[in-house]
């Protein structure tokens, strides 16, 4: 069940439509995950710093059970993450930045329940 957290400084308005959508059916396909279990969230224009730069940025938070664990798998996920984001956002690679969380089963409650137990 992974997670996508988007943060950009961009205004929605500069975002394309349909961004979380395509977000979500990307990483379904970069973690090889069903779209299904896929939740995404986009946050558009926060006062944001990169790098001591306040020009245009963005950061993806990508959490996910046991498909970024280590640092070959995130290795290539973000190369994909970053060809989608580069494309959709027209930011530089430079602009953004990434980072991946891995969790366990018992983090992620679900059903009245966590996922251990499902």
């Amino acid at each position: 069940m992974p997670f996508v957290e988007l943060d950009t400084s961009l205004p929605a308005e500069r975002l394309p439509p349909g961004l979380a959508q395509t977000l979500c059916a990307a990483t379904a396909d970069i973690l090889g995950k069903p779209a299904e279990r896929v939740n995404v969230t986009v946050r558009s224009g926060l006062p944001m710093v990169l790098s001591g730069s306040a020009e245009p940025c963005a950061q993806l938070l990508v959490s996910s059970i046991g498909v970024v664990g280590t640092a070959e798998q995130n290795q290539r996920h973000s190369a994909r993450f970053f060809d989608v984001l580069t494309a959709q956002l027209g930011l530089g690679p430079e602009r953004i930045v990434i980072r991946f969380y891995p969790l366990e089963p018992w983090q992620i409650g679900k059903n009245r329940t966590v996922m251990t137990f499902l």
